[in-house]
């Protein structure tokens, strides 16, 4: 349950040992003068592992273990024993990982070790709490996604449209898969995948040495097991813009966009267009060109960012992203957060725009020289405590490349103008996306945009003449929508029974016509 993620936190040394079983794979960064102790443990399975029919299962069993109890201790003991020692375990369920975070003053690790590790090794699986965090995972879906939360609901719709029919095509857990996991099938799923082979120690700080051999030991005795990557076949081929028109109630219109990307951070050309992207949205930064040309030189929004890879986090006092996020294939998107709803045509339109400008001209050396040097600059940022620095860490092991941030500067350094507008023309491409548009009226909104209506937009506030002339241009951009993979989707049928290898279920859908 991504979005529901309840915390994160945590350089270094990676080291395998063979102990009797499969070896416990361990990442640390020792840092004795530090007063706090993070760990991060991985357990490689996502909800990419979710069981057919059973999807959530993933994320309900690492709730059960986070937020639930031990052998000897109920959850709400566990809870009042940490509590003074401002404690805490949180938990991220992702697609392909699920990490355990937790933190400690090295006053209290050796209690809060063996609290921590009991939780892992010794769930309780109490009945209470299974209904507890059950109910919590069907009302994020249901009352939170489908009801209030239109921004995560376009990502949410616009990533099961892109991966529809690929183990990514979910939204962490299903209503119906979530309805029908029993306290049994955690157990099960428990048993069959928190074993040595999938189990991924991270630990940071100010620890004894001989901690890391105790948590070799203690996670040695899960079950034996190896981990086998569930095999990906490739996103399906993107013709034209795919729309899914989410209709529900909503004041504003919320607008996501993208497409699969062939390249992660282990390749060469994702530095390339890394520093593009930030030129293009970055993250809540008035560094983009999105954020100036929409918010600033429009006020459609509040923001409109763009990223070449998934990126959750970014909010509630950081603007930094989630560590522990990976996957192997990987996309770019646009968010434009909601515009009134009068502007949604214009903002798809004006989104489109600025994006086949970026294609077709690339950065001139200026542009290139500032953003290179602010993005070298500004990613030294993202790794300022251990804790993030071991999730980087991590992170870097999960895709075979050296140290993110390290290799951020050191790539860039030797990086040319017209190797960042070379991957953009090889990349990048507005003409075949998908989207998801949330919107209230969302039938009306399909028609107007598949006649290729006119979009003018009024001010309430004098702008430039060159904001205008430019808007003549925009209302009147030809959208290459493709009538045939559109259609209006009810929100109440997302989220309902998305699965891998299972359609959508698309009878009530209302299609163009």
């Amino acid at each position: 349950m991504r979005s529901l993620t309840l915390g994160i936190i945590f350089g270094v040394l990676l080291s395998t040992t063979a102990v009797a079983k499969t070896p416990i794979k361990v990442t640390e960064i020792r840092s004795q003068n530090s007063p706090l102790i993070t760990f991060r443990i991985i357990l490689r399975a996502g909800s990419i592992n979710d069981w057919k029919g059973k999807e959530g299962i993933n994320a309900l069993t690492a709730f059960m273990i986070a937020q639930g109890g031990t052998k000897d201790l109920k959850y709400q003991e566990v809870v009042a024993t940490m509590y003074p020692w401002a404690a805490n375990v949180n938990v991220q369920p992702e697609n392909e990982i699920t990490t355990f975070v937790g933190q400690v003053h090295r006053d209290h690790l050796d209690a809060y070790y063996k609290l921590f590790s009991d939780l892992l090794l010794s769930p309780r699986f109490d009945p209470d709490d299974f209904t507890r965090n059950k109910d919590l995972l069907l009302s994020y879906l249901e009352k939170n996604l489908r009801g209030t939360d239109d921004e995560n609901l376009g990502k949410e719709a616009f990533l099961i449209s892109l991966f529809k029919d690929h183990p990514y095509g979910t939204a962490g857990a299903t209503v119906q898969g979530l309805t029908s996991i029993t306290l049994d099938d955690v157990k099960a799923y428990y048993k069959n995948m928190y074993t040595t082979g999938r189990i991924w120690i991270g630990i940071a700080g100010g620890y004894p040495a001989s901690l890391v051999a105790t948590m070799r030991s203690d996670f040695s005795k899960l079950p034996e097991g190896k981990f086998e990557p569930v095999q990906l076949p490739a996103p399906r081929k993107i013709e034209g813009l795919e729309i899914d028109f989410v209709q529900k109630p909503a004041r504003g219109t919320a607008i996501s966009m993208g497409h699969p990307l062939p390249i992660t951070r282990k390749d060469k050309d994702f530095y390339a267009l890394m520093v593009a992207n930030s030129y293009l949205g970055e993250h809540r930064t008035f560094n983009g060109v999105l954020m100036n040309r929409l918010r600033g030189d429009r006020g459609l929004n509040y923001g409109d960012y763009s990223y070449i890879e998934r990126f959750t986090g970014g909010t509630s006092g950081t603007t930094f992203p989630n560590v522990n996020t990976p996957l192997r294939q990987q996309y770019f998107s646009v968010w434009l957060r909601p515009v009134q709803p009068e502007n949604a045509h214009f903002a798809v339109r004006a989104a489109m725009y600025e994006l086949e400008k970026f294609v077709d001209k690339g950065l001139s050396e200026k542009d290139f020289e500032a953003t290179r040097k602010f993005v070298t600059n500004y990613s030294k940022l993202w790794a300022q405590t251990l804790d993030r620095r071991l999730g980087y860490k991590m992170d870097s092991e999960f895709y075979g490349t050296e140290y993110f941030i390290d290799r951020i500067e050191k790539e860039l350094k030797t990086l040319k103008v017209s190797d960042v507008n070379t991957a953009i023309k090889k990349y990048i491409d507005p003409k075949n996306m998908k989207v998801a548009i949330v919107a209230n009226d969302a039938q009306d909104l399909m028609e107007k945009m598949a006649k290729n209506e006119p979009s003018p937009i009024t001010y309430a506030s004098p702008v430039s003449e060159r904001i205008l002339e430019e808007d003549k241009v925009i209302a009147m951009l030809p959208l290459g929508i493709n009538k045939t993979k559109s259609r209006v989707v009810p929100v109440g049928e997302l989220f309902e029974n998305e699965s891998p290898g299972r359609v959508l279920e698309r009878k009530d859908v209302e299609r163009f016509r």
